[in-house]
């Protein structure tokens, strides 16, 4: 299957100071594929390099070296730059219209005809959640309201790839909620998504794969429910005889949990793997129900990747310097 995006050996380098002296590199060789229908959580903290890419995507910036292809055309391609939409991390309107007037002036660059701006205009904003505000002046919008006015500009041309930069910024929890759905409902509809953020647990909730990018390097990359996600303990559900259970099982480490009916919930360290420990529960007449592995959230995933790219460009660092 074609990629719907894909960077190859993508860097960016900036030159910074007042002479322009010193070099940052924005981005740093970074390759990656997202699969067409996929949602991409480009996750990373402040200062990785998310929005650069997303700006490189756009041809706001250009690379200092490598390239990126959309929809299997060169990024620019004016044929491509039709079946994409666009949500920028920073949104600036002109404040004296209504957002109404504004979907119905982006429509215009589109090429629609007025009856049709009218329709995706009242369309993308029923489909955000303020349509109702439709006639009001953009500069009565509170910071949520302008960032859903944004999501519906990145909408209102139907595209087929759709890249968000920081989507969650300035809503509240019931936004929030709903741009999520919208992700989901753009994901039923076959639409690819490339969304940068830094919050976790939104990521988690609709992407289909991920990429980690820390200090404009890829640290990881792959679908959700392939990644390295380690065990952090083990879930046993038993029935059987209490003391047996508490006799075998209160160990420290371990938490026995009665649930009801002789049933037993146990938390189980990873070491030692809990094979023997099975074995002897059933030989005190013990049933095992279920034994699950516990992992890493995505978070947690996130958060380990993340120290490990750090731990090794320090090494890199210390290398260079040597």
């Amino acid at each position: 299957m074609m990629s719907a995006v894909r960077l190859r050996e993508l860097s960016k380098t900036f030159h910074t100071g007042f002479w322009r002296t010193r070099v940052h590199r924005a981005l740093d060789a970074v390759s990656l594929d997202v699969p067409r229908g996929a949602v991409l959580g480009y996750l990373g903290p402040n200062g990785a390099g998310k929005t650069t890419t997303l700006r490189l995507l756009m041809q706001l910036v250009h690379p200092t070296s490598g390239g990126a292809e959309i929809l299997g055309r060169p990024v620019g391609d004016v044929g491509v730059r039709r079946r994409v939409g666009f949500l920028p991390e920073a949104v600036r309107f002109h404040d004296t219209c209504t957002a109404e007037e504004f979907l119905e002036y982006v429509g215009g660059l589109f090429g629609y005809p007025a009856a049709e701006r009218r329709r995706r205009a009242a369309r993308g904003l029923d489909r955000v959640g303020i349509g109702a505000e439709r006639r009001r002046r953009l500069r009565t919008y509170s910071r949520g309201m302008l960032q859903r006015v944004g999501i519906a500009q990145a909408l209102l041309n139907d595209p087929e790839v759709v890249f968000l930069d920081e989507p969650m910024t300035g809503l509240d929890p019931l936004g929030r909620r709903e741009v999520r759905d919208l992700v989901l409902a753009l994901r039923k509809e076959g639409r690819t998504v490339f969304f940068s953020s830094h919050i976790l647990n939104d990521a988690e909730a609709v992407c289909s794969h991920v990429a980690i990018l820390h200090r404009g390097r890829l640290a990881a990359a792959g679908r959700v429910g392939e990644l390295d996600l380690r065990v952090r303990s083990w879930e046993l559900v038993a029935a059987g005889p209490g003391e047996s259970v508490q006799e075998v099982c209160g160990a420290p480490g371990r938490r026995v949990t009665r649930i009801a009916d002789g049933r037993y919930a146990l938390e189980l360290p990873v070491e030692p793997a809990p094979e023997s420990l099975v074995a002897e529960l059933a030989q005190r007449g013990v049933r095992i129900i279920s034994l699950h592995p516990r992992r890493e959230t995505l978070e947690d995933f996130f958060l380990r990747r993340v120290a490990e790219a750090a731990a090794a460009a320090i090494a890199d660092d210390e290398a260079e310097c040597a």
